[in-house]
């Protein structure tokens, strides 16, 4: 990257904002090993391009889908090692896509449940 991206990119504030974190846990997912090394201004700040919010919009979405912090450390260390890891890659990403189905048939049936019981509810009010 040069120093023009880098002193254009978004501070840490801007870019735990576009993407929904908070600036504490975008520097915990960098402690963690989540982010590659981001690149920094000419003052050492760091600087996020596109292309490091669209990795931070992927890591939101795996966390809010239930991905256990150490798959998803595991996910970025096999992204960073390049295509020979694709089918790792996949692998990890097919066994988490089975845990997020199984959790949407699990909130199906508990939606069921909630709807059951309002129906109930609303029904004793209309027969007040």
């Amino acid at each position: 990257m040069d120093i023009s991206t880098r002193e254009s990119g978004l501070s840490v504030g801007e870019a735990a904002a576009r993407v929904g974190l908070t600036a504490y846990t975008l520097r915990w997912y960098e402690q963690e090993g989540l982010v590659a090394p981001v690149g920094r201004d000419s003052a050492g700040r760091r600087r996020y391009t596109d292309a490091d919010l669209d990795w931070l919009v992927l890591l939101t979405r795996l966390r809010r889908t239930g991905m256990p912090v150490r798959d998803m450390r595991r996910y970025a260390e096999l992204a960073r090692l390049g295509d020979r890891t694709l089918g790792a890659r996949r692998a990890l990403f097919e066994a988490h896509r089975a845990r997020v189905l199984a959790r949407m048939a699990e909130l199906e049936e508990d939606l069921k449940v909630l709807n059951y019981k309002i129906d109930i509810y609303r029904k004793a009010e209309e027969g007040r």
